[in-house]
């Protein structure tokens, strides 16, 4: 999952690609490298970020969108990164084939949204404690593993009770989203515990902050190797689908992972 920011403020590459014409250019290069999926977000959902209203982000993401679903390879999935019903309806309208929402779905509208669209959209159920405004001030847990498994355990539940097919439904522990390092490294360190029955795990690490803080570095740039480490090592724990920014290194180790795990061309 090729990660794709069309805004001002995201932490690792704000303002890259916030115009629709470089959007949908990197995009498509991102695709090239290996992206099976584009995620779209026209909001940062970086710790401390300001609130974008539905109009302004639907502005940011529609023509991109739009765009993108004409020029793509028909392979590739587009996925929508918001927790808003209004964007999410318009960006279904517009070809996204992924609702991916942060707030796990815990808004009735956005549930709601996903279980009566016609054309079925695959979700992505994201563990968060608290907002992305909030979620860094002194974020606490009993066992972090067993919460956030449990988070996982009422979703499914809500979501197949407005029935949603259980085909459908993927989970992200949110790394980084109300969590300290040591409750990031915990989930990592378990991450096959957080499945819920047979349904995919995405993951997010992405030139995210723990890595820095254990490299003792603020440079972005030293977080791509190890962001590449943990998509080998996490797809042998388990995860399927890898939402970063540096498709094709992570893409290259993918594939000599599974070639190890399954045999050559077999993953």
């Amino acid at each position: 999952m090729g990660i794709l920011n069309v805004t001002p403020d995201s932490f690792s590459d704000g303002g890259q690609f916030s115009g629709p014409l470089e959007a949908v250019a990197h995009g498509l290069r991102l695709e090239a490298e290996g992206a099976r999926i584009l995620d779209i977000g026209g909001e940062s959902t970086r710790p401390g970020a300001a609130e974008v209203d539905a109009g302004e982000e639907a502005n940011r993401v529609l023509p991109v969108l739009e765009k993108l679903s004409k020029l793509k390879r028909t392979e590739t999935l587009l996925s929508i990164d918001t927790f808003k019903p209004s964007v999410a309806r318009l960006a279904l309208e517009a070809g996204a084939d992924i609702l991916n929402d942060v707030t796990g779905f815990r808004d009735p509208a956005m549930l709601e949204l996903a279980a009566t669209t016609p054309s079925q959209p695959g979700i992505v159920l994201m563990h968060m404690q608290g907002s992305p405004r909030t979620m860094q001030r002194e974020p606490r847990y009993e066992d972090v593993v067993d919460e956030v498994r449990a988070f996982f355990d009422r979703r499914l539940e809500a979501c197949l009770a407005a029935g949603i097919a259980e085909e459908r439904i993927c989970f992200d522990p949110g790394i980084g989203f109300g969590k300290t390092l040591e409750h990031n490294l915990s989930l990592l360190r378990h991450f096959e515990r957080l499945r819920p029955g047979n349904h995919p795990l995405l993951v997010g690490v992405s030139r995210k902050s723990f890595i820095g803080k254990i490299l003792s570095s603020n440079d972005i740039g030293d977080r791509l190797w190890p962001t590449v480490a943990l998509t080998s090592l996490l797809r042998e724990s388990g995860a399927e689908i890898f939402r970063v920014h540096d498709v094709k290194p992570n893409s290259e180790a993918l594939r000599m992972t599974e070639a190890i795990l399954f045999g050559a061309g077999k993953g």
